[in-house]
């Protein structure tokens, strides 16, 4: 398959981050369809790509015949088959579950084109625990995007074990023609390279915050004004999700089964509250 053939793409899970993926790829000139089972999810993935487009207009980054034209390329599907059936090229955003992500790479397996790649924006799980879910191991890799996915530039892209060169190239060549910054490990590693760096640092800013060393304003504070980091580590987690973040450590508990991996007494408290962050209005930080 040549990166020449690629027209069409699906992406799978209308999150925060799918939702966005979708738009990436349709501004870069895809067509795209953005597919989730839930049809609530999907009108709100609607609506917040409306707003956020709206604010890119008005400031200038975007002309709205551009906005448009983007729009007119995203379709919103809930029926899989419909959304996998034409793709050239798949991208999994859905839930950090493993579970999940095998049943879903067997029914899309099924029910995609022979010549589909099957890409997964999941940080933690790799692909090779889903590729043999399928009956097309060489054409499953990782390709991970950073949240928010219209602001941030770089992906990470994994060769795994089972994917071929050619796959792990058009890959590496599509993040480019939507504008991304890629790299491409030829390793797996749970993480991938800005997580595991990423993990380090809010390790320390959870360890300060449970020893009252200081508050997660404070720490957030010493991040963002002494090392010029853009975001501070917990107003990062509230973006990106405390659900995610649990889930994440647990993946990584239940694969290494060391106790040190497991979520932290602080984030397992707000998860068990449903306290997720920006998106329910609540986490480390409280949102109006």
């Amino acid at each position: 398959m040549d990166i020449n053939q690629i027209k069409h793409i699906a992406v799978i899970g209308s999150g925060a981050m799918g939702s966005q993926i979708a738009m990436v790829c349709a501004l870069a000139g895809y067509h795209v369809t953005l597919q989730d089972i839930n049809e609530e999810s999907l009108v709100k993935a609607k609506q917040s790509l409306e707003g956020n487009m709206k604010r890119r207009v008005e400031k200038g980054r975007l002309s709205q015949d551009q906005v448009k034209r983007a729009f007119d390329r995203i379709r919103f599907e809930s029926l899989l088959e419909e959304a996998v059936k034409n793709a050239d090229f798949l991208i999994e955003a859905i839930v950090e579950k493993l579970e999940a992500k095998r049943a879903l790479y067997a029914e899309v397996d099924r029910l995609a084109p022979a010549h589909t790649i099957i890409a997964s924006n999941s940080s933690t799980i790799v692909s090779s625990q889903m590729a043999d879910a399928t009956c097309r191991p060489d054409k499953i890799c990782n390709m991970h995007f950073f949240n928010p996915a219209l602001v941030m530039e770089l992906v990470e892209i994994v060769q795994g074990p089972y994917t071929s060169e050619e796959t792990a190239q058009i890959t590496f060549e599509l993040a480019k023609r939507i504008n991304k910054v890629p790299i491409l490990l030829k390793k797996e590693i749970s993480g991938f390279v800005a997580n595991r760096i990423l993990g380090k640092l809010m390790d320390e800013a959870i360890y300060l915050l449970e020893n009252g060393v200081a508050t997660a304003e404070e720490i957030d504070l010493a991040c963002t004004k002494a090392l010029n980091h853009p975001i501070g580590p917990f107003a990062l987690i509230d973006l990106t999700g405390i659900d995610v973040h649990y889930y994440i450590r647990m993946q990584r508990y239940q694969e290494s089964g060391d106790e040190k991996m497991k979520p932290s007494q602080i984030v397992t408290e707000l998860f068990a509250k449903g306290d997720f962050g920006r998106k329910t209005g609540k986490g480390f930080y409280t949102y109006s």
